[in-house]
C-alpha cells in the first residue's frame, strides 16, 4: 500500500508519468518531465556537443599527439615528424628557459591574482557596501570599463601611460625619462593586471557580502569587535566558499594569460615571458610546434594541480559546513541526547505516525 501511494506521489510530481516498469499514466516509457523524450533531448544537445568537439576536444588530443613527435614548421620533421615519445618532457623538465618561464608565471599569478586583484577587489566591494549615489556608480563603471575592454586597446594605453618619452605616469611623478618597461617590467605588467582584472573579484565579493546579515556585523561593533575583527570573526567565515571560487578563476586566467605579449613581448631579456609567452615563442617563434605542445601539456596538468588543489579546500569547507547543520540540528531535536552525542532514539511507545499514515 505505501509503495503504491509512494508511486503515485511520483507520478504527481512528474506530470502523470511514473518510472519505466510501473506504468505510463498517460505519459510514454523514456519521457522526462518536459515532454522531449531522449532522441529529441540529444537533438538538442547534438548542435552544442559536435562545437564542443571540433574546437575542444579534436585540438587537445592534436596537441597531445604533436607533443610526442619532434613536427616542426620547416625541414624534415615538417614532412615526416617522427615519434618521440616522452623525450620532448623530459627535456622542458631540464630546460632552464621553461624553469624560468614557470616562476615568472608564478609570480605573476601570486602578485596579480592572488594578492593584487582578490585584495584590491575585496577592498573595492567592501567600501561600496554601504555607499549610494553618483560616487559609487562611477567607481563601478571605471571599474568594469578596464576589464571590459579589449586587450589590445588595454595595452596600447599602458604602452601610451608607461612611455620613457611624453609618458603619462612621467608627467603626474614629474620623472622624465623614466623607462618603467625596461627598469620595472615585471611589476609593470603586475600592476596592470591587477587594474584590469580587479573588477571580477570586486562585483564577485559584492554580491558575497550582500549576503552577510548586517545584525551580525552590528551585534559584533556593540560587543567591542574592531573592524579586523569583524572580518576575521563574522565575514571571513561566511564568504569562504567565494573567496576560495574567485582564487580559482583568477589564478587560472591569470596563469594562461598572454596579454602581457602585447605590452613587452616578454622582454627585455625575457624578464616577462610567462609560460604562455615562452610556448608562443617555442612553437611559432622558433618552429618547434611538437616541444610547444609538450610544453602545453605540462601546462595544462598545472592548470589541474591548481584546480584540484582549490576544490578540495572548497570540498572541505562544504563538509564542515554540513557537519556543522547536522550538529546544530542534533542539539534542536529537544535536546535529548544518545550515546556518542546523537539524538536518543524515540520511546517505544511513541506512535509512528508516519507509518500509520502511509
Amino acid at each position: 500500500m505505501a509503495a503504491t501511494t509512494s508511486s503515485a506521489e511520483t507520478a504527481t510530481r512528474t506530470g502523470g508519468q511514473l518510472p519505466d516498469g510501473e506504468g505510463t499514466q498517460g505519459g510514454e516509457p523514456g519521457r522526462d518531465a518536459a515532454g522531449l523524450g531522449r532522441r529529441r533531448a540529444a537533438a538538442f544537445v547534438a548542435p552544442a556537443l559536435v562545437l564542443i568537439a571540433l574546437f575542444l576536444v579534436l585540438p587537445a588530443v592534436w596537441t597531445l599527439y604533436l607533443g610526442a613527435t619532434d613536427y616542426r614548421l620547416t625541414g624534415i620533421p615538417a614532412i615526416d615528424p617522427a615519434f618521440v615519445g616522452l623525450d620532448n618532457v623530459t627535456k622542458a623538465l631540464g630546460d632552464d628557459d621553461f624553469l624560468h618561464s614557470l616562476w615568472l608565471t608564478l609570480l605573476f599569478v601570486l602578485g596579480s591574482a592572488v594578492i593584487g586583484q582578490a585584495g584590491l577587489g575585496f577592498a573595492l566591494a567592501w567600501w561600496m557596501r554601504e555607499r549610494t549615489g553618483w560616487l559609487k556608480t562611477t567607481l563601478e563603471a571605471l571599474v568594469m570599463l578596464a576589464w571590459i575592454l579589449p586587450s589590445s586597446v588595454v595595452a596600447f594605453l599602458w604602452i601610451a601611460f608607461l612611455d620613457r618619452d611624453g609618458g603619462t605616469l612621467n608627467t603626474l611623478l614629474h620623472t622624465p625619462g623614466a623607462a618603467w618597461l625596461l627598469d620595472h617590467p615585471m611589476l609593470s605588467i603586475v600592476v596592470y593586471n591587477i587594474w584590469r582584472g580587479s573588477a571580477f573579484s570586486m562585483m564577485l565579493y559584492s554580491a558575497a557580502l550582500g549576503n552577510v546579515p548586517a545584525s551580525h556585523l552590528e551585534t559584533a561593533r556593540l560587543a567591542g569587535a574592531s573592524g579586523w575583527q569583524q572580518l576575521r570573526d563574522v565575514v571571513f567565515p561566511r564568504i569562504r566558499g567565494h573567496v576560495l571560487t574567485n582564487l580559482l578563476l583568477i589564478s587560472l586566467w591569470t596563469f594562461n594569460d598572454f596579454t602581457p605579449f602585447l605590452i613587452t613581448a616578454g622582454g627585455p631579456n625575457g624578464a616577462t615571458e610567462t609560460l604562455p609567452v615562452h610556448i608562443y615563442k617555442t612553437a611559432l617563434g622558433s618552429g618547434e610546434l611538437g616541444y610547444g605542445a609538450a610544453l602545453s601539456f605540462l601546462m595544462l596538468l598545472i592548470n589541474l594541480v591548481v584546480a584540484v588543489v582549490y576544490l578540495r579546500l572548497l570540498g572541505q569547507k562544504n563538509k564542515a559546513r554540513r557537519s556543522g547543520k547536522r550538529r546544530a540540528a542534533a542539539r534542536g531535536s529537544g535536546g535529548t541526547t544518545g550515546e556518542g552525542g546523537a539524538p536518543a532514539a524515540p520511546h517505544a511507545d511513541a506512535p509512528a505516525a508516519k507509518e500509520e499514515t502511509a
